[in-house]
């Protein structure tokens, strides 16, 4: 890993889909001028986060990652595309993908932990839209080893742990924790995942949008090694950064080596009834 600037573009989804990304293209320009080698988009960016509207948008070639694509390579820098609603094979997925400064895909990621769920004031079914993916990469560029999750994968530490184990110094996570879901959880989760695999992490959150029928909680951070939210917005459309020193990393495990201290040997249930 290198040192590098991060800058979480926290954008605010629109009905209109063109103008939104226009938008969004606009906060990543600015992001660019403040120096970021990184830039990450959130969930679903281009649209507000409702079923139906993201399932008409869905197209088989979508012009939506090509236009990040060029992007990248005219500004030189890295991108994670947030997510998009991909349709593939008859199927739609939500899926985010890691550009580099080419403009070439160096990994793309399906989330495979589908948000079904039934609260007092809050019902939300995922799996009656999305089709789960099957599979965790990590990416080894000249920034670090980046993995990547998508909103409702960062409740699962296995998923985050596996990350870490394969290698990754950086998690992006694109996520919509609503207004229900956020003020409970959205810090303490993913301040959680950063200390127990002890790398940086960015969640990348849309802006709230109070005319769509489901509202972002906002509060995109970056955090490091040690669990210290480096940066942190609010509701509105806003670009944080930081500063990511691959010394904190190395000093955060060499200080608690918890990785090292794993004992895998015992974390296999096993069947005690014979």
């Amino acid at each position: 890993m290198k040192p590098f600037t991060l800058a979480v573009c926290q954008n605010k989804p629109f009905y209109d889909k063109e103008d939104t990304i226009r938008r969004a293209l606009g906060l990543l320009d600015r992001a660019a001028r403040r120096g970021a080698g990184l830039a990450v988009l959130p969930e679903m960016f281009y649209y507000p986060y409702e079923f139906d509207g993201l399932a008409r948008q869905a197209a088989e070639n979508d012009p939506v990652l090509d236009l990040l694509r060029e992007w990248a390579k005219a500004h030189r820098i890295f991108v994670c595309a947030g997510s998009i609603a991909e349709k593939r094979d008859g199927k739609l997925y939500n899926t985010a993908y890691l550009l580099d400064p080419r403009g070439e895909i160096i990994l793309k990621y399906s989330k495979t932990h589908l948000f079904d769920v039934d609260l007092p004031t809050l019902a939300v079914k995922e799996s009656g839209v999305f089709t789960a993916g099957d599979g965790f990469g990590v990416a080894e560029c000249e920034l670090g080893a980046v993995g990547m999750l998508i909103c409702y994968d960062i409740r699962f530490p296995e998923a985050a742990r596996l990350l870490s184990l394969k290698g990754a110094e950086i998690i992006l996570a694109p996520a919509a924790f609503n207004t229900v879901t956020g003020p409970a959880h959205w810090e303490l989760t993913f301040r959680g995942r950063a200390v127990e695999n002890q790398c940086f992490v960015a969640a990348a959150s849309p802006a709230r949008n109070k005319k769509s029928r489901y509202r972002a909680y906002g509060h995109s951070m970056i955090i490091d090694p040690w669990g210290r939210v480096m940066a942190e917005a609010g509701t509105g459309e806003q670009i944080i950064l930081a500063r990511l020193d691959p010394k904190v990393l190395a000093d955060t495990r060499a200080r608690l080596p918890l990785l090292r201290h794993r004992r895998g040997d015992l974390y296999t249930l096993t069947d005690t009834h014979g």
